[in-house]
């Protein structure tokens, strides 16, 4: 093992222990605040609560690890819930077919961000929020700025099945894994890596960083579409309001996970655990009692705080 792949695993190994410890250091805290903390039905309600979280935080690790960000989430999730409920309500599919076009909206959704943006070099940032737009105001159209009510239909896909588990638990579970090996097994996720890290050196290297960026924003748009079924699945039905401010709790979750909003750096299993943060600290918050206000004013220190740790980890490792 060369020098700098073993300061690459002590930084990661490093960062695991910082957020597990950050992680457990929360747990104990809220439990001595409130003694219904650390109960089954905590923990009943953050596993059926995480799911949308979780899938779309790991697309967005790949987005972030290319140098790029995806405003849109939020919106192409709203997008996706409205197809997929007006399929089965108004145009009586079936839930297979219905999941299939809400999931294929969201793709193409995302496809349509990483081509603009990539095609014309456009930064992602003001490509997705025109994104943004354009999918809110589809999600009016195919609803007509209403609620579509689907019922139990959906629901066995967020129903606890042993343990308090729930198969779209499971399922985002499997998708942190197979992120992960992704990432880090596989020369796709090489690429990745190496186009937020140094994008000119991969092309004259003689990769050409196109399509894999068109990919990444094209799975981002997957993964939300995954996590909108997960959503409408939960609360049996799709509000085309839905997911207003969700892309900054992904973007968070991914920040605190330790991925770099520079690029070139990240993991899907520490992403997984900055999810568990934010959904702990706010479970934690409404627990002991805070108000929404002062939840949302925490929340965005401990934002800022993991964006400072990030920016003065990066500067260690060029002064080193």
């Amino acid at each position: 093992m060369t020098n700098t792949s073993l300061k690459t695993a002590m930084s990661g190994m490093i960062n695991y222990i910082g957020l597990i410890g950050a992680l457990l250091a929360m747990c104990a805290l809220f439990s001595v605040l409130s003694e219904n903390f650390l109960t089954m039905e905590t923990f009943k309600t953050l596993s059926n609560d995480i799911p949308t979280l979780v899938v779309m935080a790991v697309g967005m690790t790949f987005v972030l690890i290319i140098g790029g960000i995806d405003l849109s989430v939020g919106s192409v999730l709203a997008l996706a819930a409205s197809v997929l409920s007006t399929a089965m309500v108004q145009w009586g599919w079936g839930l297979f077919p219905a999941c299939v076009l809400g999931v294929l909206a969201a793709t193409l959704c995302g496809a349509v961000t990483g081509t603009i943006s990539v095609g014309w070099r456009i930064p992602s940032f003001i490509v997705s929020l025109g994104v943004l737009e354009i999918a809110r105001g589809m999600a009016y159209q195919v609803t007509n700025s209403r609620t579509v009510y689907i019922g139990s239909a959906v629901d066995s896909i967020s129903s606890p099945i042993a343990f308090g588990l729930s198969p779209a638990f499971l399922a985002a579970l499997l998708t942190v894994i197979a992120g992960q090996l992704v990432l880090t097994k596989t020369v796709v996720g090489r690429h990745w890596i190496g186009i937020g890290t140094n994008e000119e050196a991969m092309r004259l290297a003689g990769i050409n960083p196109r399509p894999s960026k068109i990919m990444v924003f094209a799975l981002m748009g997957l993964l939300a579409g995954v996590g909108a079924l997960f959503q409408v699945s939960r609360l049996e039905a799709a509000d085309p309001n839905g997911g207003v401010g969700l892309e900054l709790q992904v973007i968070a979750a991914v920040v605190i996970g330790g991925t770099s909003l520079m690029g070139g750096r990240g993991s899907v299993v520490s992403t997984f655990i900055g999810v568990l943060i934010i959904s702990v600290l706010e479970a934690g918050l409404a627990q002991v009692g805070v108000s929404e206000p002062m939840k949302r004013i925490i929340t965005g220190v401990v934002i800022v705080a993991a964006v400072v740790f990030d920016a003065y980890r990066r500067r260690n490792e060029r002064a080193a």
